[in-house]
């Protein structure tokens, strides 16, 4: 697999020299006068993409043009948008169905993203690189979109404004959590998602109804470490992934580790 979005990150830090300080059993008092580390660069950084960006695919060559102005005006990083195959070839790329389809496949009616196809992006990052500028990665993690296929699901409904709060007794409905990627196969990846990778769904298609329904099952809950916008903000939309589960946990840090 190519390496290509190794230079997403200009990191300017001494770790070793970071690492001494968070071990070090000395007061933290007046750190900032000691001058232990190197104080980051006042450094600018430009988003590189809004919601009414043409659907054209050709986001990333517009971007690659512009890097030469870019650096002129001193632009040091530019945050680009979620890269990853989406259920929507017209989507931002929130709506994402495999991270590791980078407009590569033909899948979800399209082989290229919404911003272009995988090669366009080699160039804007290669591009960016050479001129010295960093890239950084809108990495979508929370949820999945798009699903091959339903499967059966034992939940319980929440009540939409405190999604702590079950409203109903333990029921079964279709939901769309099969992720087999067909059009990839196990091109970088062989992992494939069902119901145990997910902790929530917004959609029965049994019954055609939309709600949010909390998955049960052995480990199943919520996350803890999260807003507590409406109880409990871990369900954000789609099918939400179970972090707690070590097969997601595996395949996104091979993902993290493959790919950047």
């Amino acid at each position: 697999m190519l390496s290509f979005l190794s230079c997403f990150l200009k990191i300017r830090r001494r770790p070793k020299k970071w690492r001494g300080i968070e071990g070090s059993p000395v007061s933290f008092v007046g750190l900032d006068k000691k001058q232990l580390w190197y104080p980051p660069e006042n450094t600018l950084m430009m988003q590189g993409f809004e919601w009414h960006v043409p659907a054209d695919q050709r986001h990333w060559q517009r971007l690659r043009k512009a890097i030469p102005d870019l650096k002129d005006i001193g632009v040091d990083n530019i945050w680009i948008p979620p890269g990853c195959k989406g259920m929507d070839p017209s989507g931002i790329g929130y709506d994402i169905y495999d991270l590791y389809d980078l407009g590569e496949f033909d899948q979800k009616g399209t082989r290229a993203t919404r911003w272009g196809p995988k090669e366009d992006l080699q160039r804007l990052v290669w591009a960016a690189k050479d001129m010295d500028i960093g890239i950084y990665w809108d990495a979508v993690l929370n949820q999945k979109a798009g699903a091959d296929s339903t499967e059966n699901l034992l939940v319980v409904k929440m009540d939409p404004e405190d999604w702590n709060t079950e409203i109903s007794r333990p029921l079964t409905i279709d939901g769309w959590v099969g992720f087999d990627f067909p059009g990839r196969g196990e091109k970088y990846s062989s992992m494939k998602y069902h119901w145990q990778h997910f902790t929530g769904v917004d959609w029965d298609d049994a019954s055609q109804q939309n709600a949010i329904y909390k998955i049960l099952g052995q480990n199943k809950d919520w996350a803890k470490d999260v807003s507590d916008e409406h109880g409990n903000c871990d369900y954000l939309m789609f099918a939400d992934l179970d972090h707690s589960h070590p097969e997601v946990r595996a395949d996104i840090m091979k993902w993290g580790v493959d790919w950047h």
